[in-house]
């Protein structure tokens, strides 16, 4: 602390010097000055400073010709006008008068000097270096001002040792909110960080992606373009093209026409312009220079309202300027006041007296020069950043009026020091106008924007107000119908680098921007999320979609359901020849004895019916949705089934053969054949074997229930995995190596006697079970569908069905319609005949 204090105090003798050397015999005007119970300093910009280049330090003299600055005189009167109301007010400070030192802070130089004078104590107007600067009483008790957030952060760090109060009306960068930094430090005007948030609001609001950004060199402007690149890119807005205009910007320089270049080759429509007046003026000046026309610019609050810029020689043709602007208030009586002061008969300015401090930027000639006619005209953007030097006043009289106890009806006008000052300066709340003043805890007041749009009638500008940001959280409210845009039929104009994607198209971003794209369609089986617009993401398990889609849908779970048309054939189907079986077991039952059931295989013939009747029920399993059970039993019951039907017919020809053929030729084997019940050994060997391989199928490669989603997109195959494995295919391809066995054994019986003779029929029916798989397999590779397992079914159902066609329906005909063909005379004299021709070849 007293290093810092140490240069504090270095500094001031080196402005002191500069000003007493650069102020001789100058003059004072008395308006600056007000004698009072308490002091308030008000620091206010009368002239504006020199934009040159300067090579080295030099002290600005603020009353130069030509250099007046009407909007800092409009905020030097508000807060005359504030203090003279409160000292004309009995429910505010009763019997306490607040005095004022005013100052024209032109120019960095004539800042510093203003602060390091509010700092000096009173008499020897020096600093005194101190252990304990709480009990610091320096001249002034509170300052107002200054305007510009640089000369507000010199200010603010050179009381805030001090804890002098300091409410800026002006300065609003977020950076000044840091309390670790600026204890002392408060304003009226809101602070950036809500303006920032408020012009991103306005970009996404018009869906505006791709900007410009332009900044002035100062603090203000250099940490509003970052704070705004920041948040806009954090919202998915891309920056074009950003610059900053140096301090020192002409228009027509090589500086200012290659920021024109750029932005004419950026292709943005929309740009923000975060500047000072000062800067915005040369910048807008060479814009209309350029011929940069056409787009849309978005405009800070230092320059929005401000006659300074629109009075530039042919802005109207420069597009649409929408801004933010503090809230439009009003100081009432400010006009009035201003006007009796131009009346008043002021007299000449006081001289310097011999030996003391002259202070040159407490000097303004031009002001004593104003009348009636010749006032400077009272704007609204003038008038509402008066009303903020104006509330100021009155926050820092609503805080020495607590600390003085005034709410008693009196005030007790002991000593008060700066820090106890500013304590109560925070806690202030009380109606101004019907606007309640206030602050929270970053001592930022707790106010609201306007939204401008400008607007002009012929040469004539005015502005619109279209809504307001309030916070927090910060919102937004525009009436879109009020503005008037610059391009055909008043539609919104665009400012993106790549148009929207269709639905269900992605972004891949070409280059740097991520708002530069092209448009992708989604594969099938993904979809675009209207979260991330630069990746498709699959679809769950259960989803599918199509190709550029923007959502999932569900699959369709399909099956062979039972209320189907087509289940509906295929279960009449397999029910009728299971009847039929049982049928036919039953008329064989009855007709046991007959030659024809006898010469047919006898008893035999139960087991064949049986194992046809055993593959029928396994065709049940096909129907409605696939349990465990019915993948287990399905397809081996079928196979099972069949390989028993198929080694009896087997057995039934080769024994045929061997009686009418071998019996004679070869009379051991015949009798080997008959003594060891060969026919039933054959059966049950083949039948073993068969269910040997359908248990190491069972076992191995369980068939069990599965959803399929590979198959088709949109839909889940329920179905069993027993067509996947190779039990399945070697207990198939054993019944196709018996089907061959019967079909060369009935083939070798073709001339047997006639009521023996099933070569035909068998052959047929053998072929045709041939045919049936065939067909089946044949369809199984280029149809993977629902109705695969129907056609599984038709295929068994026709095996089924031309066994039982071929070998018993010739014989249930001959037991029903023929029953003279089933006598034992008729085989006798078949037996006969076929001998009679064996023995003459």
């Amino acid at each position: 602390m007293l290093l810092c204090t140490a240069r504090l105090v270095g500094l001031q003798l080196l402005i002191f010097c500069c000003w007493a050397f650069a102020c001789h015999s100058t003059e004072s005007s008395p308006e600056f000055t007000l004698p009072g119970d308490y002091l308030l300093a008000g620091l206010f910009p009368l002239h504006s400073g020199s934009l040159q280049v300067r090579h080295r330090p030099e002290v600005t003299l603020c009353d130069r010709s030509g250099s007046f600055n009407e909007h800092g005189y409009h905020l030097f009167q508000a807060m005359r006008l504030g203090v003279e109301e409160i000292n004309n007010s009995t429910a505010l400070l009763p019997n306490v008068t607040l005095g004022y030192q005013l100052y024209d802070v032109c120019s960095d130089s004539a800042n510093v000097y203003a602060t390091l004078r509010v700092l000096s104590l009173p008499g020897p107007h020096h600093i005194e270096l101190q252990g304990d600067l709480l009990h610091y009483s320096p001249t002034v008790l509170a300052v107002i001002g200054p305007d510009s957030t640089n000369r507000a952060a010199t200010t603010a760090a050179l009381l805030s040792p001090f804890l002098v109060p300091m409410i800026s009306y002006a300065a609003s960068s977020e950076t000044l909110s840091v309390k670790r930094q600026y204890p002392s430090f408060l304003r009226t005007i809101p602070n950036d960080k809500y303006q920032v948030e408020t012009m991103v609001l306005l970009l996404q609001k018009f869906r505006w992606t791709w900007i410009s950004l332009v900044g002035s060199s100062d603090d203000y402007g250099q940490l509003g373009v970052q704070a705004l690149e920041n948040q806009a890119t954090g919202q998915g807005i891309c920056i074009a093209f950003k610059d900053i205009m140096p301090f020192s910007a002409q228009v027509g320089d090589e500086r200012m026409q290659c920021l024109m270049r750029h932005l004419a080759q950026a292709r943005a429509t929309v740009v923000v312009v975060f500047s000072s007046r000062q800067l915005a003026r040369v910048f807008f000046e060479s814009v209309v220079l350029a011929n940069l026309t056409g787009k849309v610019w978005v405009a800070s609050e230092a320059w929005a309202l401000s006659r300074h810029i629109t009075g530039v020689p042919g802005i109207q043709r420069i597009g649409t300027v929408l801004g933010v602007a503090i809230q439009k208030r009003t100081v009432p009586g400010l006009k009035a006041f201003e006007e009796a002061y131009a009346r008043a008969d002021k007299g000449a300015p006081r001289p310097c007296h011999k030996g003391s401090w002259c202070s040159s930027n407490q000097l303004c000639r031009e002001c004593q020069a104003f009348t009636a006619h010749k006032m400077p005209k009272l704007k609204a953007f003038s008038m509402s950043s008066a009303y903020n030097a104006y509330r100021a006043v009155y926050a820092v009289a609503h805080g020495l009026h607590q600390l003085l106890g005034c709410a008693s009806g009196a005030c007790s006008r002991g000593r008060v020091y700066p820090w106890q000052l500013l304590e109560q300066i925070h806690k202030v709340n009380f109606l101004l106008h019907k606007d309640t003043v206030t602050f929270n805890d970053n001592r930022d007041p707790l106010s609201s924007y306007n939204i401008i749009a400008w607007d002009w009638n012929g040469p004539k500008w005015t502005f619109t107000v279209l809504g307001s940001s309030t916070w927090s959280p910060v919102q937004l409210n525009i009436n879109e119908t009020k503005i008037q845009w610059h391009g055909k039929d008043n539609q919104v104009p665009k400012s993106v680098c790549s148009s929207d994607c269709l639905e269900g198209h992605q972004r891949v971003v070409m280059g740097f921007h991520h708002c530069c794209f092209e448009c992708v369609p989604c594969g099938a089986g993904t979809f675009l999320n209207k979260s991330d617009l630069y990746r498709c993401q699959p679809c769950g398990k259960e989803e599918w979609a199509p190709e550029g889609s923007q959502t999932c849908f569900p699959r369709t779970v399909v099956f062979l359901a039972l209320h189907e048309h087509t289940s509906w054939v295929l279960l009449a189907a397999n029910t009728l020849l299971l009847l039929l079986l049982l049928g036919t077991a039953g008329l064989f039952a009855w007709h046991l004895d007959t030659p024809v059931v006898r010469s047919a295989g006898g008893r035999l013939c139960f087991l064949m019916l049986g194992s046809l009747a055993a593959g029928s029920g396994s065709l049940y399993g096909f129907f409605g949705e696939p349990t465990r059970p019915a993948c287990l039993l399905r397809q081996a019951l079928f196979a099972l089934g069949f390989t028993t039907f198929l080694s009896c017919l087997t057995v039934r020809s080769f024994q045929l053969i061997i009686i009418f053929k071998f019996s004679i030729k070869v009379p051991t084997f015949y009798h080997a054949w008959v003594q060891n019940h060969g026919a039933g050994l054959f059966v049950i060997i083949s039948s073993a074997a068969q269910l040997l391989i359908c248990l190491t199928w069972l076992v191995v490669w369980t068939p069990l229930p599965t959803r399929e989603y590979q198959r088709f997109p949109h839909l889940v195959m329920l179905e069993c995995t027993e067509a996947n494995s190779l039990g399945f295919i070697l207990a198939f391809l054993y019944n196709g190596l018996l089907s061959i066995s019967a079909f060369a054994c009935s083939y070798l019986g073709k001339d047997l006697p006639e009521n023996y003779n099933e070569a035909k029929c068998v052959t047929f029916s053998l072929l045709f079970n041939f045919v049936s798989w065939i067909a089946f397999f044949t369809t199984a590779s280029v149809y993977d569908g629902k109705y695969l397992p129907a056609a599984n079914m038709m295929a068994g159902l026709s095996s089924l069905g031309s066994g039982f066609g071929g070998y018993f329906l010739p014989k249930c005909y001959v037991i029903l319609c023929r029953p003279d063909l089933n006598s034992t005379e008729h085989f006798q004299a078949s037996i006969q005949d076929y001998t009679r021709r064996c023995g003459s070849t």
